[in-house]
């Protein structure tokens, strides 16, 4: 049975298609009122996941309880859920209006009720001028919010969203998804959100579950996936500019260091997760905005020598390529700054900031 304050409990669910496994013992409790993410590349299982929790999917093992009340075989008009789609699914012929009381009409709600919910989902999307159009004359922003609107007027405990921005122009994606953020701030409804984009991820989440291959590698509040990255993938999924990824070895001792080419980095600020057993292959992950360069890298653990071998100009900052132990590094500096290929920069970070991963197992160290 679900814990008091869990929302949603998703307990060792498994499923395959046919003999292909698609989700590997899954468990996931969502507390009330949460906002989760479920974050990761095509095809890592996320919007399947969604679709389990939803009843759209059958499991093949385990069990999914929602408000305490296992749900696992239930319908999905029978697990007090509203879902929004990537696509907006309206249907045509139908008014706004109509759009949005159609499942209340087919459930028997009655009808003060029906435009009572439809008042108030109105007014909170702001949506009130276009009740009497069709979805032919509403803007792509505005179909998105009605089909929020259809999952709203359920009036239920769990909203599931699979990739409802993903259609929507950059511009419109950045503010519908500020009105996401405050309908939740307002609301307080326990909320899985599925997307490939990780700023929609970092910005809306007060968890990552970041997926790949069907199991979910890190579950955790955005920062902490962000600077403690559990293992190397997590690490290069987010960020943009991507991190730093330098080869090399990690020799023991006291302190213990990282060499690469002719470079030494030593590691006695490092938090490493374990003992540190010996010298072996490993990664060293430098986050670019964590590189400094000119005369405040002299300031840091660690700083060397290099030469600028590409600019990218990038509107608000500008991203520096260089070499570090004859791989290539990327920094960021502030637009202002004018740097030109081939020259001399001094670069330095803090080594307690980086991440260190085994070369095998891609884990953090």
């Amino acid at each position: 049975m679900a814990e008091n304050g869990t929302s949603v409990s998703i307990q060792d669910l498994s499923l395959s298609f046919g003999a292909v496994p698609v989700l590997h013992t899954l468990n996931l409790d969502v507390a009330e009122g949460e906002f989760i993410v479920l974050l990761g590349p095509s095809g890592c299982g996320k919007s399947t996941l969604l679709n389990c929790v939803a009843g759209l999917l059958d499991i093949s093992e385990g069990r999914i309880f929602i408000k305490g009340k296992n749900v696992t075989w239930e319908e999905p008009k029978d697990r007090g859920i509203g879902m929004v789609f990537q696509s907006y699914a309206l249907y045509p012929q139908m008014t706004v209006e109509k759009n949005l009381s159609f499942g209340l009409r087919v459930a028997g709600i009655p009808k003060d009720e029906i435009a009572k919910r439809i008042a108030r989902a109105a007014e909170i999307l702001q949506i009130e001028p276009l009740l009497q159009r069709k979805p032919a004359a509403l803007s792509g922003g505005q179909r998105q919010r009605v089909a929020i609107g259809r999952a709203l007027v359920r009036d239920v405990d769990v909203f599931l969203f699979d990739e409802p921005l993903s259609n929507l122009d950059a511009k419109l994606r950045s503010e519908l998804r500020v009105e996401i953020k405050l309908l939740h701030r307002k609301l307080q409804n326990t909320m899985i959100y599925v997307t490939h984009d990780q700023i929609e991820a970092m910005t809306l989440a007060d968890r990552i579950a970041v997926m790949k291959g069907g199991v979910i590698q890190q579950l955790d509040a955005p920062q902490t996936i962000y600077n403690r990255p559990v293992n190397r993938f997590v690490a290069g999924f987010l960020g943009s500019p991507a991190m730093n990824f330098i080869e090399g070895q990690l020799e023991g001792g006291t302190p213990a260091a990282f060499k690469t080419g002719d470079v030494s980095i030593s590691l006695d600020r490092y938090a490493f997760d374990g003992a540190v057993n010996g010298s072996g292959a490993c990664v060293l992950g430098i986050r670019p905005e964590h590189v400094v360069f000119g005369e405040a890298a002299n300031s840091m653990p660690f700083a060397t020598d290099a030469a600028v071998e590409i600019v990218e100009p990038m509107g608000s900052d500008t991203l520096v390529w260089t070499k570090l132990g004859g791989r290539n590094f990327s920094f960021r500096v502030e637009a202002e700054k004018t740097l030109r290929n081939g020259d001399p920069v001094r670069i330095g970070f803090d080594p307690a900031r980086a991440s260190l991963f085994d070369a095998q197992s891609g884990n953090r160290m």
